[in-house]
């Protein structure tokens, strides 16, 4: 059914997980998301390596830019540019909005993280339509699927300033892709050459939720550094590896 009908399919996939978000009680942000292990302050800065940990997205999202614009190494679709520019902006600016949050940790200024990762994921999950299915796919989901990631974030942020937040639209968003990605690459031939640094990715984002979700015992187990600020590690380690194949990739025809 992928196969023949991939975004018909995705469709019919996406339904029952909707109708499923939409029969709970809306989801509040739960304030001990706020509360990581590791609160160190170091050279003034509080949080110290949890904000300081999201400098490698600045430096991939900056390095991938420049191989599109500057050094033109970059092996993509080009009538989906603009789908590759989101991704690789979205990329760096994770790096500002996840570093201003973690200076000061609350849901206002969650929102800042939470935009530039919306806009990441979702031109992410377009670039493998468009790799995996075709160009056209890929251009007919491009700004739907954009809206749909801002929407999730600024209908929770408004939610949440009501006093009555609700998470599903995003969790909707950021767990959907996670789903249909894994899908594609293992249903459709790869437009490129080098197509398993996607299973990389996916590989290094399990490794830095499961980081998250230990956050305090790796702290306690390192000293050094805790789970949170690995998560953020991994989880640019991941896309570096992915840009990097962008640049080192060629082309493949489908027969």
């Amino acid at each position: 059914m992928i196969k023949t009908h991939p975004i018909k399919s995705m469709l019919l996939i996406a339904m029952p997980i909707i109708l499923i978000l939409g029969s709970l009680s809306p989801i509040p942000q739960d304030n001990t998301y706020h509360h990581f292990a590791d609160g160190r302050t170091i050279l003034f800065i509080s949080n110290f390596w949890n904000v300081i940990s999201n400098l490698p997205f600045f430096f991939v999202g900056i390095y991938a830019l420049d191989a599109l614009f500057k050094t033109h190494r970059l092996c993509y679709h080009k009538e989906m540019k603009s789908a590759y520019i989101l991704f690789f902006l979205g990329i760096a600016l994770v790096s500002l909005g996840s570093g201003y949050y973690h200076l000061n940790p609350n849901n206002d200024t969650l929102l800042w993280d939470r935009l530039p990762m919306a806009v990441a994921f979702m031109a992410l999950f377009s670039i493998v339509i468009t790799e995996f299915v075709g160009v056209k796919e890929g251009k007919y989901t491009l700004y739907p699927l954009l809206f749909l990631g801002l929407l999730s974030v600024i209908y929770w942020a408004y939610t949440e300033s009501i006093g009555q937040g609700d998470l599903r639209i995003y969790l909707f968003v950021q767990f959907f892709p996670m789903i249909i990605i894994p899908l594609l690459l293992w249903k459709f031939r790869p437009s490129f050459t080098l197509y398993r640094a996607y299973w990389s990715l996916l590989l290094c984002y399990l490794l830095a939720k499961l980081c998250e979700h230990f956050d305090e015992a790796l702290y306690g187990l390192l000293s050094v550094i805790s789970g949170h600020s690995l998560k953020h590690l991994f989880a640019s380690l991941g896309l570096f590896l992915l840009v990097r194949s962008f640049i080192c990739r060629k082309f493949e025809c489908k027969l």
